[in-house]
């Protein structure tokens, strides 16, 4: 495997936050799950459970829930042919454990990976995504019949862009984002 090839990749992958009508097939939303399935995570725990919504009814009321008129966000997830919801489960032990011993939120880090490897794998697929953490998590887990005590912590939206247009990425100079051997 060529090095660019990856760096190529974090390039060309952007938050798409417009979609074709054209619906996404079977095969490529598996080879997305794939890609989630095989993340990393702490002691191996694994703490998500993914949703995908299919049904336009359900995903038109949880686009719904994922805005407001005070803070006018999130519209266009109507668009999207496909929503996929990540719940955090409970981590196996050692997990647990190192978590109250270290104060850190394993699973958090844990989904963010398989988060952004189902990403990757959508952008290879010709697919855009858009991860997105600002909703309505009490209606929405009503509406998904999510146990109470779990916590719906994104969802992602998944289609084809409408537009072939990869934006200009804007990002911090690296001298800010970046350091050697100090703060």
């Amino acid at each position: 495997m060529n090095p660019e090839d990856l760096l190529q990749l974090f390039r060309y992958r952007q938050s798409v936050r417009t979609y074709s009508d054209k619906p996404v097939e079977s095969e490529k939303l598996m080879r997305c799950m794939e890609a989630a399935h095989l993340a990393p995570s702490a002691c191996n725990a694994q703490p998500w459970k993914f949703i995908v919504v299919d049904n336009s009814e359900l995903r038109s009321v949880i686009a719904d829930s994922m805005s407001n008129r005070i803070v006018p966000i999130n519209h266009f997830t109507k668009q999207a042919p496909l929503l996929v919801a990540i719940v955090r489960e409970p981590a196996n032990f050692n997990s647990t454990f190192g978590q109250v011993v270290k104060d850190k939120e394993y699973p958090l880090t844990d989904i963010g990976i398989a988060t952004i490897q189902f990403c990757l794998q959508a952008t290879v697929e010709g697919l855009g995504t858009c991860i997105m953490g600002w909703f309505n998590e009490k209606k929405i887990k009503k509406l998904l019949n999510i146990p109470r005590g779990k916590r719906l912590e994104l969802i992602i939206t998944l289609g084809y862009p409408a537009s072939p247009e990869i934006r200009e990425k804007k990002r911090k100079d690296m001298s800010e984002i970046l350091s050697f051997n100090k703060y």
